[in-house]
């Protein structure tokens, strides 16, 4: 059973209150008899333990926002590999974890129960929406959403640019189902809620916490498909770790995020379709459409043409090595430049990204930096709801 909100505890609630009078000026205390002064004290001593015990309850307000994936998953036996993911509810997953409730009053919204590799952009906006709605209304002090695995890293980084608030949000999800024999699932939702909970993690940007470790939402990315060791920061390393419910943090996130963000999608998302610009969507709830071209030994230009075709307004060129690509590749490239589709290239290399020094730079081409092939993505797609022009979309990648 889930604990409720209570409404946060004041010293006038049990009849106490505090003379905030200027240095100089007579004190409440000034005027009255001794007797009554250590009456006064004596009562607020026995009132003490009352006023502590109180003050325990008064414990952050987290919500958990459930998507579903293998944290919400089943499988026919507690050592079976294979399961089905997206099955259990919310009300459920916490309930296998009861110790959370000594961390936080929670309440549980079940936003949808999808496998991950099934996220839509229908369920960003929704995620959003209802995010922004607690934070605005001063609902809650922190978020959790469960989230499968396979684009957890994708969804954390398209609200870490969005979000434009400082409380902490924190991503986790498993590697193994709920029903496994050593499920991995109720420790990181622990963890994910002690993070959330932690006054520590205000403005740290949107967090992904897998096995006890704290990942940045710019670079943590999925590197194991199978083991519980899944989840790592290739090129910065975590931003810390958590123990016993207390987050360590040893490196801060330097990169524009959520609160100082310049990307409000509310007025996107909000602004009639007779307002709608060149660069906004053709329709609302409809982020620029963006794509990725994978690069490797004698690629043909047929993806790359038929993204060209689809009405694409971005391409990501995932390229081998430093964001290397062939003449066919390069034929696509210049052919979408010229129908202005903007172009960035990016690496389908784990480590290193692609910078200024890679071969053939061209401007026209900006660079994703330290940005993987789906970071730079969805950094690209929210580029494109402010401008098409490639130094300004440099400008972007070289700040978030």
């Amino acid at each position: 059973m889930m604990q409720r909100f209570n409404s946060p505890l004041h010293l006038k609630d049990v009849g106490l209150s505090f003379n905030t009078q200027e240095k100089g000026s007579t004190s409440v205390a000034g005027s009255r008899p001794f007797y009554v002064i250590i009456s006064v004290l004596l009562s607020i001593s026995l009132l003490l333990p009352t006023l502590t015990a109180n003050a325990q309850q008064i414990k952050p307000r987290i919500v958990i926002l459930a998507t579903g994936g293998t944290i919400a998953g089943s499988a026919k036996s507690s050592v079976q590999a294979s399961y089905n993911p997206g099955v259990q509810n919310i009300e459920v997953i916490i309930s296998s974890v009861p110790e959370v409730e000594s961390l936080a009053n929670l309440e549980g919204i079940q936003v949808c129960n999808i496998s991950s590799q099934n996220i839509t952009e229908r369920v960003w906006l929704e995620l959003w929406k209802i995010a922004d709605s607690l934070f605005k209304n001063d609902l809650c002090d922190g978020i959790v959403i469960t989230h499968g695995t396979d684009t957890m890293e994708e969804t954390a980084y398209f609200l870490n640019l969005t979000l434009r608030h400082s409380l902490p949000v924190v991503l986790t999800g498993s590697m193994r189902p709920a029903t496994a024999i050593s499920a991995d699932g109720p420790f990181n939702l622990y963890n994910a809620v002690a993070l959330a909970a932690s006054p520590l993690a205000h403005n740290k940007g949107v967090m992904v916490t897998m096995n006890d470790y704290i990942y940045c939402a710019n670079d943590v990315t999925k590197s194991n498909t199978v083991n519980t060791n899944a989840f790592s920061c290739p090129n910065l390393g975590p931003l810390g770790y958590m123990r016993e419910g207390v987050p360590t943090f040893y490196r801060e996130n330097m990169f524009t995020h959520t609160s100082a963000s310049e990307f409000d999608i509310s007025n996107l998302i909000e602004k009639p379709k007779s307002e709608l610009n060149e660069l906004s969507p053709a329709a609302l709830n409809k982020l620029p459409k963006t794509e990725i071209i994978l690069s490797y030994a004698f690629a043909s230009g047929t993806a790359i043409n038929a993204i060209i075709d689809s009405g694409a307004q971005g391409i990501i060129i995932a390229g081998v090595g430093h964001g290397n690509f062939n003449r066919e590749i390069l034929k696509g490239m210049e052919k979408a430049v010229a129908q202005n589709i903007a172009i960035v290239r990016s690496s389908r290399i784990l480590m290193g990204g692609v910078d200024f020094a890679a071969e053939e730079y061209n401007p026209q081409y900006p660079v994703s930096l330290n940005k993987s092939p789906q970071k730079a993505r969805i950094l690209l797609m929210l580029a494109l709801t402010k401008t098409k022009d490639p130094i300004e979309i440099q400008r972007i990648f070289k700040e978030y």
